[in-house]
């Protein structure tokens, strides 16, 4: 009889390179299926832009609306039979409309290599075209999943932006350089107001209190602030002559290439808090700030701010936004109108002073 073959016993080497070779191979196989997806959706995008494309070209040269609400109901039928889910009458409609608000593709193309079909769909009904570019291209940047996309557009983004304060012409020279440049602004990255509700702060509270709540949930915090923040410091002890003042917190934009420094209000901004954060930015600057960087700039986070007085004060360009911060959210519908609002006086105010400007120029 021939003996039992035993299994040998592998060695601690031949552990370790067996879970190193398992290790490599998983990630083969995760990256060969993230590459298949890429394509599938690459492709399916494509698709939908191309059949929309195709369907828009027919209706406009019969140049008859009735004639387009029958043909897209007949080729969906038919389609549908064929193909089945994913050609319905909506879903054309919905292609048509990709093309009508995205014409050009090459711009899809760019989008296309980070957004899926889905992130599309929650774009494309948007009514305003900056509104739209805005959300395309920073899902294509900060690399957004639907979910985030979704709660992003739900509590209104784009109005917090400083950048949404601005002319329209202002807002696509920002668009195009992000789109062509990857170029990220301090007006794109910094919001007003910023919702903290995740905190669970009660109605009396102090600094500290912000602060440690922060602190407990920093990355809803960072969530709230946005891509390409990361925490440096709390209560950053900043030594003037023989004197110590405390940075509430400190954090670095990796796309800005700058610190930020975030000081806490507890009440509403005074004229003070300038030169407070003046004094924190140029030690930054001095003290702290490394080759290659941009300079440090500011955020103060208060309870409350009075917008001439904020005006007056010039606060960009010593590089520091003032922003509120809200520990409970707002219906959808007052938190519209409030924004609106707060956009629609931002713009009367750079329109006066531009009239101002051109008055004063001809005298």
């Amino acid at each position: 009889m021939k003996p039992a073959i035993q299994n040998a016993k592998p060695s601690p080497r031949g552990v370790k390179q067996s879970k190193m070779l398992l290790t490599d191979l998983r990630h083969l196989i995760a990256e060969a299926r993230q590459d298949v997806a890429r394509q599938v959706n690459t492709t399916l995008v494509l698709l939908h832009w191309r059949m929309g494309k195709r369907i828009l070209q027919d209706i406009l040269k019969q140049k008859r609306a009735e004639y387009g609400e029958q043909i897209v109901a007949t080729v969906a039928q038919q389609l549908s039979l064929e193909f089945g889910r994913g050609f319905s009458e909506k879903s054309l409609r919905r292609m048509i409309q990709f093309v009508e608000v995205f014409p050009d593709q090459q711009i899809v193309a760019s989008l296309m290599r980070q957004l899926t079909w889905t992130h599309f769909l929650e774009i494309i009904p948007l009514e305003d075209d900056l509104k739209r570019d805005f959300y395309a291209e920073m899902c294509r940047m900060e690399r957004w999943s639907v979910r985030t996309l979704r709660r992003r557009i739900d509590g209104m983004l784009f109005e917090r932006t400083a950048l949404s304060k601005k002319p329209d012409e202002l807002i696509r020279h920002e668009l195009d350089q992000l789109r062509t440049k990857d170029k990220l602004s301090p007006d794109l990255v910094f919001r007003d107001p910023y919702f903290l509700d995740f905190l669970g702060l009660k109605d009396r509270c102090l600094e500290k209190d912000i602060e440690d709540a922060i602190m407990r949930e920093l990355e809803n915090f960072i969530l709230e602030l946005g891509v390409g923040f990361t925490f440096v410091a709390r209560q950053k002890r900043i030594q003037v002559d023989n004197d110590d003042y405390y940075l509430d917190l400190l954090f670095f934009h990796r796309v800005l290439r700058r610190l930020v420094a975030i000081d806490l209000k507890l009440g509403e901004f005074q004229p003070g808090d300038k030169g407070q954060m003046e004094l924190y930015l140029r030690w930054l600057a001095k003290h702290e700030q490394q080759p290659g960087e941009e300079a440090p700039i500011g955020l103060i986070l208060c309870a409350g701010q009075k917008r001439e007085q904020i005006e007056l004060l010039e606060l960009e360009k010593s590089g520091i936004r003032v922003a509120s911060y809200w520990t409970e959210m707002l219906p959808k519908k007052l938190l519209q109108r409030k924004l609106h609002e707060a956009i629609a006086h931002a713009r009367e105010r750079l329109a006066l002073r531009g009239r101002l400007l051109t008055e004063g120029g001809k005298e």
